[in-house]
C-alpha cells in the first residue's frame, strides 16, 4: 500500500474515532433469509461462482521452486498444480489419461515425475506423458497426445489462480480490480508457506465471508479477544465492482497520530482486509498474510469448508519460527471459535424458516457490497437501500 494511501486511511480512521462515527453505507438493506438456506440458489452459486469462475488455489509460497506441487479438489475438479522446470506455474486435471485415476494423492511436495499408482503411466512437471509400461501391449498410442489435461492458470502478486474448466479464460486484471495497486506493493511473492488449517462446519459459505464484513461486533462478540487490540465501530472502506478493501483500526493509532505524517505506517494503526470475489478474504498483518478460502457444499446450503492458509516474510520466519503457531492459534481462536461458532448458530436459526429477512445496518457496508455483488453475478435485482425500516418489512 503506497504511503499516501496509508496516510489517507489513518486520517480516515482517526476522524471517525474523533467524531464517534463509523463508515456509513447510506442506508439499510433487508436480505432474504433464503440467501443462506435455498438449495436452488446453492446450486446456482456453485456453478456460477466456483465451476465457471477462476479459483484461488494458493500462493507463490506454495510453489517456491521448480519441482514443487500442490493438489486440490475444492470445487469438484481434482487439480494438480506444479512449478515446471522453467519456473512457470502449470495446472492440470489430476486424472490419468489411461483410466482416469487420480495421479497424485499427496497434498503438496516436490517431484520431477508423477506416476499413476494404477498402471504407472508417468507424467512430468509440464504434464507430458513420459512413460507407459509395456506400451507395446497397450497398443498404438501417441504419448504426445495423452498428456495431462491442462487448466488455465495465472500467477500475479504472489497469488495463483486456476480455472476449473479447460476451456475457461482468466482475466487477471478483473480478478484484482481495485486492489492491484495495493497488492503490487505488499511483496507477497517473497513470502513463505507457514501451514494451513481446515474447518468443516454446518453453516452456509456466505456466513463465513459475512463475518469479515463489519466491526460492529468487535466490542461484543470479541470483547475478550480482538477488542483488546482493535477499536470496534470504526472502519476505512473502499468497494469496487466485485472486490473490496476494509482497514480495521488498531488501538495503537493514538501513538501513531503523535508522529509526523512522514513516519506514519499502516502497521501502527490499521489492519487491511481484502475481499476477492467470490470467496477469498486476505488478512494482511505485519510480515504475515492469512488467506481464507470458503467453499460451499453444492448439495447442502447449510454446510461449508473453510481453509485458512498462513504465509510469512521469510526473514521473519527464520528469526521467529514460533510465530507460525502463535498466528494460527490466535486467528483460529477468534475466527473459528467465535465468528464461525456464531455463524453456525445463525444457520440453525435461519434453517427454521420462520424469519424471512435479516438486516444489514448502515454501519455494515461490506455486507451490502458482498450480497449485491453476489446477486448481480446471478442476474438478480440488488437489495434496495432503505432509509427507514417499514414495520411490516420483516
Amino acid at each position: 500500500m503506497r504511503h499516501a494511501v496509508q496516510v489517507e486511511v489513518i486520517k480516515e480512521l482517526a476522524a471517525q474515532l474523533d467524531a464517534g462515527v463509523n463508515f456509513d453505507a447510506g442506508g439499510m438493506r433487508l436480505c432474504p433469509a433464503s440467501t443462506w438456506t435455498c438449495p436452488q440458489r446453492a446450486q446456482r452459486e456453485w456453478q456460477t461462482f466456483f465451476r465457471e469462475h477462476p479459483q484461488l488455489v494458493g500462493m507463490t509460497a506454495d510453489l517456491p521452486e521448480p519441482g514443487n506441487y500442490i493438489t486440490t479438489n475444492d470445487v469438484g475438479v481434482p487439480m494438480l498444480i506444479t512449478r515446471d522446470a522453467t519456473g512457470r506455474v502449470r495446472a492440470f486435471l489430476n486424472s490419468c489419461r489411461h483410466r482416469g485415476s487420480i495421479v497424485e494423492h499427496a497434498a503438496r511436495g516436490t517431484k520431477l515425475r508423477f506416476s499413476c499408482q494404477f498402471h504407472a503411466w508417468t507424467y512430468d512437471l509440464a504434464g507430458a506423458l513420459v512413460a507407459v509400461p509395456l506400451q507395446e501391449h497397450v497398443g498404438a498410442i501417441d504419448r504426445s497426445c495423452l498428456g495431462l489435461i491442462e487448466l488455465p492458470s495465472v500467477e500475479r502478486f504472489g497469488f495463483i489462480w486456476v480455472h476449473p474448466d479447460p476451456k475457461g479464460t482468466i482475466d487477471a486484471d478483473a480478478l484484482f480490480e481495485g486492489v492491484a495497486d495495493d497488492f503490487a506493493s505488499w511483496g507477497f511473492e517473497r513470502y513463505a508457506y507457514g501451514g494451513e488449517h481446515t474447518v468443516e462446519l454446518p453453516m452456509n459459505w456466505k456466513l463465513g465471508t459475512d463475518t469479515f464484513g463489519e466491526t460492529y461486533h468487535f466490542k461484543r462478540l470479541h470483547r475478550d479477544t480482538l477488542a483488546n487490540d482493535f477499536h470496534g465501530d470504526v472502519l476505512s472502506y473502499r468497494s469496487y465492482q466485485r472486490n473490496h478493501r476494509m482497514v480495521l483500526c488498531i488501538k495503537n493509532i493514538d501513538q501513531m497520530r503523535s508522529l509526523p505524517e512522514s513516519q506514519w505506517h499502516i502497521w501502527g494503526s490499521g489492519f487491511p482486509v481484502y475481499f476477492l470475489f467470490p470467496n477469498i478474504v486476505v488478512n494482511v498483518g505485519y510480515k504475515d498474510v492469512t488467506v481464507v478460502r470458503i467453499y460451499p457444499d453444492p448439495n447442502n446450503p447449510g454446510r461449508s469448508i473453510s481453509k485458512f492458509a498462513f504465509y510469512f516474510d521469510r526473514e521473519e520466519l527464520r528469526n521467529n519460527p514460533a510465530r507460525v503457531e502463535e498466528t494460527r492459534a490466535g486467528f483460529c481462536r477468534v475466527v473459528e471459535h467465535e465468528d464461525f461458532a456464531l455463524a453456525v448458530s445463525t444457520q440453525q436459526a435461519l434453517n427454521a424458516g420462520v424469519q424471512s429477512h435479516v438486516l444489514f445496518g448502515r454501519n455494515e457496508a461490506p455486507l451490502h457490497h458482498y450480497h449485491n455483488t453476489f446477486r448481480a453475478a446471478l442476474g438478480m435485482e440488488p437489495l434496495p437501500l432503505l432509509q427507514t425500516l417499514p414495520a411490516a418489512a420483516v
